[in-house]
């Protein structure tokens, strides 16, 4: 076998769904919480979303002159929806429930308390490879 032969795709390790159970409010019968799966996002789908929350904010005192900005609260929940599998975010009848209309609005419903939803941002980014949470890496951008 020659060494490329490893890169091969049919080599590639397939990544497995997880699982987490992000809220202690939404529970089974027995009073357990209840998981939700998750699926691995590509870096192409990473990519799109961080684009998608990226704007240009123009630099102070230097007109036509813009740096890029990340709006970070609004690219960790757009990469938690995209990555959540089972509950179905998009489903009309669970959105009503919570009188919302969006997938990103209803986990904010679903997820109210702000430990709990920092939890899950942080367990999202380091199931989707980060081995640093987003805010970990602005703190050290900042030093």
């Amino acid at each position: 076998m020659s060494n490329l032969s490893r890169f091969m795709k049919s080599n590639k390790k397939k990544r497995e769904n997880g699982f987490y159970a992000p809220t202690t409010s939404l529970t089974d019968e027995n009073g357990k919480p209840l998981n939700w799966e998750f699926k691995p996002l590509s870096s192409k789908d990473n990519e799109r979303i961080r684009d998608e929350c990226t704007v240009d904010v123009q630099i102070t005192g230097k007109p036509n002159m813009y740096r890029q900005r990340l709006n970070t609260s609004q690219y960790l929940v757009k990469l938690i929806a995209a990555c959540v599998v089972t509950p179905n975010l998009y489903d009309k009848q669970l959105q009503d429930s919570y009188g919302v209309k969006k997938p990103e609005d209803l986990i904010y419903e679903m997820v109210d308390e702000s430990g709990e939803y920092q939890e899950l941002c942080v367990w999202v980014q380091q199931y989707q490879g980060f081995t640093k949470t987003l805010d970990e890496r602005v703190d050290e951008a900042k030093n």
